[in-house]
């Protein structure tokens, strides 16, 4: 019996060990054509701040320098530290160059090939385009470098074995789909391209599965399990609707952080607004709520091209 026992603890050993190798030698990604574009330094702040690059990698709270690394992220798989994304060519990204930052934002793949963990929100990032990226880039040589490293994750077995990401990516990640859609207006295929790609809404008003997937049939229907134990209610339009919100208030909400009875948001979503929304335009604002509400206005009017007054951080 106990030969039987080995033999078998052996064969199951032997079985995990190659599918660990299989999947370690499993091909990552794609290779990004090189891109040759001149960056706005203006615009890639904009969007920057647009995709919560500040809120999320820097430490507010302990009063971190701006991009040096967030604050940590404590989920059921581990605790996530977000990195230093300064110039410093140690510490940061200082060392790369703009394909590999490419690869990092729309692929979430490092420059050394290792897969991020899906608390790094690039899923939504995947249709940013070629000029996106070189202006995103070119924002962040702007950045101070700061010479101090983030804390690494913490996180257990299994889940601190990143051969396992890919086929957490084989399995959940999908694309943003924030390409306009056949007979909407303008200002609603801008509100869709901000919601579902660089605010992602998505990755809190979603909910999750036990994998940390995004449930596929739940979109925007909320999510009563956040990190730290928060909520985010459901932005799912007739919800919003029966709520009170309207495209004016909503607008409103996303850049005053006041909500229509008068209250503030709080907790994440209020940080959300500080660190993000409310440096977008009116006319981005609006499309947001345009979107979300699945409302049409009664007169279109132009959409600005992304206007930018704010640094990439303050």
């Amino acid at each position: 019996m106990r030969q039987v026992l080995i033999a078998g603890t052996v064969g199951l050993t032997l079985i995990v060990g190659t599918v660990a190798a299989t999947l370690a030698a499993w091909p990552l990604g794609r290779e990004p054509a090189k891109i040759q574009l001149t960056g706005d330094v203006q615009r890639g702040a904009y969007l920057a701040r647009a995709s919560g690059c500040i809120a999320c990698h820097t430490n507010f709270e302990d009063g971190g320098a701006p991009l040096a690394g967030g604050a940590p992220l404590v989920t059921d798989f581990g605790t996530f530290y977000p990195p230093n994304i300064t110039t410093d060519p140690e510490h940061g990204i200082g060392g790369w160059n703009v394909e590999q930052f490419a690869m990092a934002v729309r692929q979430g793949i490092a420059p050394d090939g290792h897969a991020y963990y899906p608390a790094f929100t690039y899923p939504f990032y995947a249709d940013f385009s070629d000029q996106d990226i070189a202006d995103l880039w070119a924002a962040f040589q702007t950045v101070a470098p700061v010479a101090e490293s983030a804390p690494s994750h913490e996180v257990g077995f299994p889940f601190d074995q990143r051969w396992g990401l890919k086929l957490w990516r084989a399995a959940y990640l999908d694309d943003p789909q924030t390409e306009p859609v056949e007979g909407r207006s303008d200002v609603w295929n801008r509100g869709r391209e901000l919601v579902r790609g660089a605010t992602h809404c998505g990755a809190c008003h979603t909910g999750r599965n036990l994998a940390g997937g995004r449930i596929a049939n739940a979109v925007f229907a909320g999510n009563d399990a956040l990190p730290g134990g928060n909520k985010a209610p459901s932005i799912l339009p007739d919800v919003l609707a029966e709520r009170g919100w309207t495209v004016a208030n909503l607008s409103y909400a996303l850049q005053s952080g006041v909500t229509p009875s008068g209250d503030v948001f709080g907790g994440s979503m209020g940080e959300v607004v500080q660190y993000g929304t409310r440096y977008l335009s009116k006319d981005d604002l609006r499309a947001m709520a345009v979107y979300l509400l699945d409302s049409e206005l009664p007169e279109e009017e132009g959409m600005a091209a992304l206007p930018v007054s704010q640094p990439i951080y303050d």
